[in-house]
């Protein structure tokens, strides 16, 4: 029973290989034409299965971007500050008698802060002008000794000149001659005598003068005053308090004009210079201030290797705090840019910042850029051709040789 199923097996297999294997051969023998059942090529098919090799290419949106001229700037974040800050500090030690002055006081230069105790200053310097005079009066009577010594300094030597000739010729005796020698010496220390007197006299002038002079330092140091115009800080001392050497009377700071500080990032140093127009907008209130660049340093901060610039701004009104923050824009020289979606940019495998572009052929080309100025439009950039067909959408999936499917992105989307 089981030799149909076997049978029926072996039929089916020669019916699959006569129309597999010999299907010519079976279609000649019912009279039928090979090249006539062949299906030939299908032209739709064909172009289907080109448009699927064309879909491969990955497509991508560009934007044809135009070189413009733009004003060059430098953008810093920044923070203002005092023209001028000081502590006014005790150089003696006393104890203050005037009344204190309340911190946000308008102080003019030369205006008095603090008035300290004069104790016993004043005896101490009566006392110094008191040996100054007694100096001075010694001066006359050293230099009267001195003129009385030089007249007996020319009569010892009168004298000795006339014992010798009388020597000479035999009418003194030699001991006659030896004692006008002695006397001519001691006329001699007589006058060195009377002069150091003299000179001892003036050091005493000139050290009652230094004692004066201290004793009046020393009252002046008294009166503290303000070194500059400006607002306090700070009260100043209060009124019976000691005040040693080096203690604080009060704080000052000058806020017209008011600095703004920033620092420069190594790459755009090159760009700001002294004198250049700047302009700021504070945090606070959104104030727009504008000034010139005063300082510009020439040695970078080690940790940061930026360079610290300082720019002055007019501030009458004292609106304008010390310590507030601001974003900066320093003008430097225009150049040709590119305004480009920031979303755009782009990193090649060597960390190089930069865009990726569509030539003519459809062939994906990476330019490095160069960042000129942030703004809420997209990023100013350098360093492309002066048109450039740019991806925007699409480039982190594409490198530098192949071929994509761009579609292009009017300026208005």
């Amino acid at each position: 029973m089981r030799i149909f199923p076997v049978l029926a097996a072996a039929l089916f297999a020669v019916i699959l290989y006569m129309a597999i294997i010999e299907r010519p051969t079976l279609l000649s023998f019912f009279g039928v034409d090979a090249s006539e059942a062949a299906p030939g090529p299908d032209p739709e098919e064909d172009a289907n299965a080109a448009e699927v090799v064309a879909d491969t290419r990955v497509k991508v949106v560009t934007q044809l971007l135009t070189a413009q001229n733009i004003d060059g700037a430098v953008l810093l974040r920044g923070q203002t500050a005092a023209a001028r800050q000081v502590d006014v500090r005790a150089e003696t030690t006393a104890i203050v008698v005037s009344e204190p002055l309340r911190k946000g006081t308008q102080i003019e230069k030369g205006q008095i802060m603090c008035r300290l105790d004069e104790g016993t200053r004043q005896a101490t310097m009566a006392q110094y002008r008191a040996q100054l005079s007694e100096a001075e009066s010694r001066v006359p009577e050293s230099e009267a000794r001195v003129e009385e010594a030089r007249a007996k300094l020319e009569e010892a030597k009168i004298n000795q000149n006339a014992s010798s000739r009388l020597n000479a010729d035999g009418f003194a005796s030699t001991t006659r001659l030896a004692s006008a020698d002695a006397a001519v010496a001691a006329a001699e220390a007589s006058v060195s005598s009377a002069q150091s007197g003299l000179r001892a006299a003036r050091s005493g002038i000139e050290a009652a003068q230094a004692e004066v002079a201290i004793s009046e330092t020393e009252l002046d140091r008294l009166i503290i005053k303000a070194p500059f115009s400006g607002l306090l800080e700070s009260d100043t001392a209060e009124l019976g308090s000691l005040l040693q050497a080096g203690a604080l009377c009060g704080t000052i700071i000058q806020l017209d004009p008011v600095k703004l500080v920033g620092f420069v990032p190594e790459t755009d140093v090159n760009r700001v210079h002294v004198g250049a127009l700047a302009g700021a907008r504070l945090a606070a209130g959104n104030v727009q201030v504008q000034g010139n660049v005063t300082f510009l340093s020439r040695s970078a901060d080690p940790s940061t290797r930026t360079f610290l610039v300082e720019i002055e701004v007019p501030n009458p009104d004292l609106k304008i705090r010390d310590g507030q923050t601001a974003e900066i824009l320093i003008a430097s020289d225009g150049a040709n840019a590119h305004l480009a979606p920031q979303s755009a940019l782009t990193l090649n495998d060597e960390g190089t910042l930069g865009l990726r572009l569509v030539d003519a052929n459809n062939i994906v080309d990476f330019v490095a850029v160069e960042l000129v100025r942030d703004t809420a439009e997209g990023v100013w950039v350098t360093g492309l051709p002066e048109k450039a067909n740019v991806i925007v959408v699409g480039q982190e999936y594409v490198i530098e040789g192949v071929e994509v499917a761009p579609t292009q992105r009017e300026v208005s989307q």
